[in-house]
């Protein structure tokens, strides 16, 4: 018996010990199959901080940098890899970390889809991957890690719809996906999601209607929803969502509804509200200041109408803006809610301009906060003095009022306020004196105080304001002469306007400094003297006005060196002596005016003189000759006796034989080369300069006819015009001004475009910013019309159809190695020649246009940037905007992390474009997914199989010169050497990306090595 038990707990613990054994070997294989998911995680990261160099066999994997492992199994719970500078994709053997609870990842440059494998994560808790350059969609089976708690993939690229399956992650509380290019709907089942707290979703193209059962989520404490496309009403379930904090419904096209009387009472936590541009009508609730923990109010860009109510006890407030809506109604209460913002102790925007609001600004104003930075009251109806409490606001940068009824005079406390950047009071009634204190605002960048009753002399204090671009002192009634210490101010660079003054005096020859000033009107005057030869320093110069003034003398020859100028109005004064030539060579003159002034001799026939719409010289009794359109009498040359001495017919002989030689080789030179390559197209610039309407506008495009529709974008449409009265063709870009960011397209358009000059870039002819025949504003820019359409359209056609039996049409190999180059051209000029870089932001096929000749030209600058920091954006009002991403697909993979705009972004979607104009294929076709990208398509196949990825519109044409012989291969050699320009163009990281002045270098050899084979064999091309 006794032997029977000591047997019977000699196998007990014998089958201990051996399960023992087998657990410890299982959890030696475990940790086997982490160490080498890591290997593999680490294998397709490029690591240029070698952080993680630690990860190696000298030490166990869980003292690697990043890894955190469970103390009894010792398997990896925790991969952190935060804000290190890595790039590449993740692996899927991350789905081996079987114990892993916590991925983070964030800030990198991470790049191709989120791997499916991640499903396998039954344990993880925490996935962070935003600010990268993720693609592909949200993986379905992600619903598979059931303890999955927070899901943050911000400012990626990721496209596709939310799986409805999310839904069914019951821990989930933050989803957060804002920033991406996902579309579809929001799926009903997220009012499953019982437990969330947080929904970002915005900055995305979500559409369809916000699911009534978000409602459901009476956890949920964030919903940021705005910038999307979403459509229908509010869910009034929303609002009665009494924990939320933070509401984001802004920028989508709802239908107009207002805000419930209950919403402070509803949301009593809530912290911000942005619901601008959401098609709001009807007042805002009083209720909405019991909400006391409000910080952020964004009502802007709306229709709200009546009195503002008072936020008293928001405390905490810090922005609001409700500026562009119809609040007030012109009465003397209607600004008495500002009394109510002095108890804001951090109130930083109060933005309150495009509205009705009347009455007189309290002086209790200097009671706000001295964190106020921007104050904004422009365009109401506001009358009375500007408060002196102004001067306590020691933190403002922007102070703008125009569009008012001030009066008064400026206060001279207005030179306390030291960190003023932005000054407008323009169009009010002001009187008095400039105040001199206004040259201790040292960090001046804009200044504009036209149309007032203003008088006296111009402070010359303004010298000491070295960072002022734009000066505007017009129709006012200032008087003495202009200080040259403010004329000399060599920061000016976007305008100077002092015209309509009685200012007397010579223009000081400190002009000459302004260097980089693109408008200077001093026009209707009194100045007096020569206008000074150190205005032709000013080689930005596109705009002069000097009309209306005393000066004397002739046009000085340094003008000639303003070789961008576009409009000079030198008329009404007593200038005198003859009509230089040089006028009439200068290019981009538009507009000339010299009527009423002295003026004798010959008027010249180049140029901008052949068009006496555009040239004015009348009053000037002593002109002949000219165009015939002139009116003007014959040039007669009196000779001596009659004739000519020998000595001047042997001169005129010879040089008249030289011309004959040099005009027969300039003839030969030009048959030679490819016609009109190089040059402007003289017969459309005949027509520059068109002074259109919107009646004009509509008239030639039939009312903007769709018969007339040559294109469509997201900020506005593109019509075709013709104009009766020289039956000129143009294209005009309406731009769609409810669309949110359309009004900021067009203004950005403008800036870029007035600066830059080039072959291959589109050219603006005018603008139009008026309002439609319903009293709508309407804005509109006026270009070259580019017959051949755009480059899209002959990389991809349509396909025929019973209806339209169009010949098939496509660009030959010689022709698209051109467009290439006329691409490149363009953006080195944009990079390395103008004053201050310009960043495109959107290149790809439909941006550039073909003309007659098949030359390319860029265009669309809507979201285009200038580097240069003094045009960069000052604070704006609003906590949230869209970041600049261009076009899926086209955008370079850094812009997604929220990267900083740069030349090397311009490279990425050139790249691209390049592969994508000799493969046929878009950067967004159905075939690139689970990592492949055309990028990694073409770079795979190079250089042995280029012949199977090839656009097949090419192959015809490259079998002809294999058929042909040795230049065959020259051919295929030029093909394999433009799609490895396109491949290094478009690589991963930006610091690998070619230099734009380099590959037009490469283009160029890679051109005269394609002729070359031609000689060959000659096909038809």
């Amino acid at each position: 018996m006794q032997l029977g038990y000591f047997w019977s707990f000699f196998c007990f613990y014998a089958t201990v010990f051996f399960l023992s054994l087998g657990l410890t070997d299982c959890a030696l294989g475990g940790n086997e199959t982490d160490r080498l998911a890591l290997l593999e995680f680490k294998a397709r990261i490029t690591d240029p901080l070698g952080v993680m160099s630690s990860w190696n066999d000298s030490i166990n994997f869980c003292l690697w940098q990043g890894v955190t492992c469970s103390h009894r199994h010792q398997r990896v719970t925790s991969l952190n890899l935060m804000s290190l500078q890595l790039a590449g994709s993740i692996s899927p053997h991350i789905g081996n970390l079987s114990f892993l609870r916590e991925l983070s990842l964030d800030n990198n440059s991470f790049s191709q889809e989120i791997p499916p494998e991640i499903g396998r994560l039954s344990r993880l808790q925490y996935l962070y991957l935003p600010n990268n350059s993720l693609s592909g969609g949200i993986p379905s089976n992600l619903s598979r890690c059931s303890n999955l708690i927070k899901f943050h993939v911000l400012n990626n690229q990721l496209f596709g719809e939310i799986p409805m399956e999310i839904g069914s992650l019951s821990k989930l509380t933050l989803f957060a996906v804002s920033g991406n290019n996902l579309t579809g709907a929001i799926p009903a089942s997220f009012g499953n999601l019982s437990s969330l707290e947080s929904l970002a979703a915005g900055e995305n193209y979500f559409s369809g209607s916000i699911p009534n059962a978000l409602g459901k989520l009476t956890t949920l404490r964030k919903l940021f929803l705005h910038i999307n496309t979403f459509s229908g009403t509010i869910p009034p379930s929303i609002y009665n969502l009494s924990s939320l904090t933070d509401l984001y419904l802004a920028g989508n096209p709802f239908y107009p509804g207002s805000l419930p009387s209950n919403l402070g009472i509803s949301l009593p936590h809530l912290r911000h509200l942005g619901m601008f541009q959401a098609q709001l009508i009807g007042s805002i609730p009083p209720s909405l200041s019991n909400a006391s923990n409000l910080e952020v109010i964004q009502l802007q860009l709306n229709s709200l109408t009546g009195q503002v109510p008072t936020f008293g006890n928001s405390l905490g407030l810090q922005l609001f803006s409700i500026e562009y809506n119809f609040l007030g109604n012109g009465g003397a209460s209607d600004l008495n809610f500002l009394s109510s913002l002095t108890n804001a102790t951090n109130l930083r925007v109060l933005v309150a301009g495009d509205n009705n609001f009347g009455g007189m600004l309290p002086e209790l104003i200097g009671n706000f906060s001295t964190t106020l930075e921007i104050m904004r009251f422009n365009d109401n109806h506001i009358v009375g003095n500007i408060p002196a409490g102004l001067q306590n606001l020691i933190n403002l940068i922007v102070f703008l009022a125009p569009g008012n009824h001030l009066s008064g005079n400026i206060p001279t406390v207005i030179g306390e306020l030291k960190n003023l950047q932005i000054l407008s009071l323009s169009f009010n009634e002001l009187s008095g004196h400039i105040p001199s204190s206004v040259g201790n605002l040292t960090n001046l960048y804009e200044v504009s105080l036209a149309s007032n009753n203003l008088q006296g002399d111009i402070p010359s204090s303004l010298g000491n304001c070295q960072n002022l671009q734009k000066l505007d002192f017009s129709y006012n009634n200032l008087s003495g002469s202009i200080p040259a210490q403010v004329i000399g101010l060599s920061s000016l660079s976007i305008y100077l306007d002092l015209s309509h003054n009685r200012l007397s005096g010579v223009l000081p020859l400190q002009v000459g400094n302004l260097k980089n000033l693109n408008v200077l009107n001093v026009s209707k005057n009194m100045l007096s003297g020569e206008i000074p030869s150190t205005l032709g320093s000013c080689v930005m110069l596109e705009f002069i006005f000097m009309q209306g003034n005393l000066f004397q003398g002739p046009i000085p020859s340094s003008l000639s060196s303003l070789r961008g100028l576009q409009e000079l109005d030198i008329s009404n004064n007593n200038l005198s002596g003859e009509i230089p030539e040089f006028l009439g060579d200068l290019i981009y003159l538009q507009v000339l005016n010299l009527s009423y002034n002295n003026f004798e001799g010959v008027v010249p026939v180049g140029g901008v003189f052949k068009n006496a719409s555009r040239t004015s010289v009348i009053g000037n009794s002593r002109l002949c000759g000219g165009t015939p359109e002139f009116h003007l009498p014959g040039c007669n040359f009196k000779h001596s006796k009659g004739k000519l001495s020998l000595t001047w017919k042997i001169v005129i002989s010879t040089l008249s034989g030289l011309l004959c030689l040099i005009l027969v080789l300039s003839s030969y030179f030009l048959f030679l080369t490819r016609k009109k390559r190089n040059e402007p197209a003289s017969d459309f610039a005949e027509n520059l300069h068109l002074m259109v309407s919107y009646h004009s506008l509509s008239k030639a495009t039939d009312g903007f006819s769709l018969a007339n529709l040559i294109g469509a974008g997201s900020f506005g449409s593109v019509y075709k015009g013709i104009l009766d009265q020289s039956g000129m063709a143009f294209a005009v870009k309406v731009f769609t001004l409810v669309r949110h960011g359309a009004s900021r397209s067009f203004t950005a358009e403008c800036e870029a475009l007035r600066n830059i000059r080039h072959r291959n870039l589109i050219k603006i002819l005018t603008v139009c910013s008026s309002v439609d025949y319903q009293g709508n504003d309407f804005k509109a820019l006026v270009y070259e019309f580019m017959a051949n359409g755009s480059l899209e359209e002959w990389l991809h056609q349509k396909p025929t159809t019973e209806e339209t039996q169009e010949t098939p049409r496509s660009l030959n190999l010689l022709q698209r190695i051109n467009v290439t180059i006329d691409v490149a051209c363009a953006l080195d000029y944009l990079h390395h020649q103008c004053e201050t870089p310009i960043v495109h932001c959107d290149l790809k096929p439909s941006n550039v246009l073909l003309d007659n000749d098949m030359t390319g030209h860029v265009g669309d600058f809507g979201l285009a940037r200038i580097l240069s920091e003094a045009t960069q954006d000052l604070p704006a009002s609003r906590t949230s905007s869209v970041g600049v991403r261009g076009t899926v697909g086209y955008a370079a993979p850094e812009y997604g992390m929220g990267s900083e705009v740069s030349t090397a972004g311009d490279l990425y979607s050139y790249g691209i474009l390049l592969l994508e104009m000799f493969t046929g294929k878009k950067p967004t076709n159905d075939i690139f997914k689970e990592g492949l990208n055309l990028h990694n398509f073409v770079r795979a196949a190079l250089p042995d199989r280029m012949l199977e990825i090839v656009d097949p519109f090419l192959l015809q044409e490259i079998v002809q010169w294999e058929n042909g012989g040795a230049g065959g291969c020259r051919v295929q050699k030029s093909l394999v050497s433009m799609l490895e320009i396109g491949v290094a163009c478009s690589a991963e990281l930006p610091h690998e990306r070619r230099n734009i002045s380099n590959v037009v270098a490469e283009l160029q050899s890679i051109k005269n090595e394609f002729l070359g084979a031609r000689g060959h064999r000659t096909i038809t091309l």
